[in-house]
């Protein structure tokens, strides 16, 4: 493990133990968070996010006076905007899935997540827009998988995923396919859609996620989209019994 892993799971006890030496004193100048944070071979937004996202900090008010912060509201606030804004640089994809694992099982971490998500994502596909950078993607395609494996995306942020009109970085990411895999929501519901477009619908049936007698009610159905039928009737043709 890192020493970015290490900080983000230590409980209170050793966190105490590591960050106790830098305690300003008496005969003890202070120690600023990106001298502490060069100490630990990490770069100040990281050693921020390792703290901010590890619960069992939030029980060191001790802590807070050694980081340079007067609250745990202005650490969260530090923490937040670096989640949100930082796009793989300051704070590298394993470290956010890192982030991702550790909070699983926090209701309380996993409720704030909710909002950062939203806000992350927007700023992710932004960058994407404007630069089309390749690597960028393939790290958002990653960081997507994790949120959906790992139990991280609620039920509200799927749907809201699944509701966007313009759903082109869904498609993208293959996003359908992930959500129907982590059984967030039934596959039935999912493919009776209109909402989910005829290639996201095409996946779905190229891994045989689509039992067929659900493939031919679908297909059907009045006033499907041209284009969902023909590849509705297609996927018939090529399997019948």
């Amino acid at each position: 493990m890192s020493i970015f892993d290490d900080i983000l799971f230590e409980s209170e006890e050793a966190l105490l133990q590591r960050f106790y030496k830098f305690k300003a004193g008496p005969s003890l100048p202070t120690t600023s968070i990106t001298e502490i944070a060069k100490h630990f071979m990490l770069r100040k937004e990281q050693l921020i996010c390792a703290l901010g996202f590890n619960p069992d900090a939030r029980l060191l008010i001790e802590l807070l006076p050694i980081l340079g912060f007067a609250t745990f509201n202005e650490l969260d606030q530090e923490r937040n905007n670096i989640f949100i804004f930082d796009i793989y640089k300051k704070l590298p994809l394993d470290n956010v899935e890192k982030i991702y694992e550790r909070i699983q099982s926090t209701q309380d971490m996993l409720n704030v997540m909710q909002y950062l998500l939203t806000k992350r994502l927007e700023k992710v596909e932004s960058e994407i827009e404007s630069t089309v950078n390749s690597m960028i993607i393939e790290k958002y395609k990653s960081e997507m998988r994790a949120i959906y494996g790992m139990g991280i995306a609620s039920m509200e942020f799927t749907e809201d995923r699944l509701n966007k009109k313009d759903s082109g970085f869904r498609a993208l990411l293959n996003e359908v396919t992930m959500i129907v895999e982590n059984k967030l929501i039934p596959v039935g519901e999912i493919f009776f859609r209109d909402a989910i477009l005829p290639q996201e619908k095409q996946k779905l049936l190229n891994k045989g996620l689509i039992p067929k007698e659900l493939v031919q009610l679908r297909a059907n159905e009045d006033g499907i989209k041209p284009e969902e039928k023909k590849i509705l009737m297609d996927y018939l043709r090529l399997n019948k019994e």
